[in-house]
């Protein structure tokens, strides 16, 4: 098993990119993981420029599949007083597999703090006796991740809710960490087909909220919900607390659905 840690150290610098390999265990069929992808990504946009503020927000876009060898390019796009804005793209063998914006961004004075919603959902966070599950063995990047599903009444029919964190997490920056759990529900459109089927994500929009991630023992809380599939198109949306129940993200993400 090759930890996400292990993957951004074994990155190689060139004079204008970043070089690895998609480990076998982050494969989510033939292409790597969104999560893992996105997370390279962003370590590589962290890396294109001096001192840059906090993510805010990140636009990533699924383009083609990723696996074997892979060529990270990150680029800036805009540096203001404020925020700077960086291009990532990840290619392999199969030409560009993942285009993101990063949006980083200080905190900036403001006469306006206003909140509504955002509460979690009743789940407590696992505790030590609490049995989880290592991922599934059909599903290779899965098993990098301790997963807790509820899969009571109180779940709708379209929705997942789940605890989830790294197995493998010491060392890593905490954006980086929370990009590659934000995307490891399935597609809340696979419970209304009822059981595998071919999906693929086509656009994914982070906004994080708040200046930085912080939770406990490794645990978020992901929620992801679909009100709208139809004709092979998905629209959901997703959100993630930490471990007291602060909103810590708000995502959506296009789907396409082949069945």
């Amino acid at each position: 098993m090759t930890s996400l840690k292990q993957a951004i150290d074994a990155l190689v610098r060139t004079e204008d990119s970043l070089r690895g390999t998609v480990p076998e265990n982050w494969l989510q069929g033939r292409t790597a993981y969104g999560g893992f992808s996105a997370a390279l990504a962003l370590h590589a946009a962290q890396q294109s420029d001096i001192d840059l503020p906090p993510l805010r927000s990140a636009q990533v876009s699924f383009i083609g599949p990723l696996s074997g060898d892979i060529t990270i390019r990150a680029s800036r796009l805009r540096r203001g007083r404020n925020a700077a804005f960086v291009q990532a793209d990840v290619e392999s063998e199969a030409g560009l597999g993942l285009r993101a914006t990063f949006v980083f961004m200080s905190a900036v004075a403001s006469r306006v703090d206003h909140q509504t919603g955002g509460g979690a959902p009743d789940f407590p966070m696992p505790q030590p006796d609490t049995q989880t599950f290592r991922g599934h063995s059909a599903v290779a990047f899965s098993r990098n991740f301790d997963l807790l599903d509820r899969r009571d009444d109180s779940v709708g029919p379209a929705e997942w809710l789940r605890w989830a964190r790294l197995v493998d997490r010491d060392g890593l920056d905490p954006m980086v960490e929370l990009m590659a759990v934000a995307d490891c529900l399935p597609p809340a459109a696979l419970k209304l087909l009822g059981g595998p089927a071919p999906l693929s994500s086509m656009t994914w929009l982070l906004n994080i909220l708040g200046p930085q991630p912080v939770t406990r023992d490794g645990w978020w809380l992901l929620r992801a919900t679909t009100d709208y599939t139809k004709d092979g198109s998905s629209s959901q949306q997703m959100a993630i607390w930490n471990a007291d129940g602060t909103p810590i993200a708000e995502q959506m993400q296009s789907v396409a659905i082949f069945a």
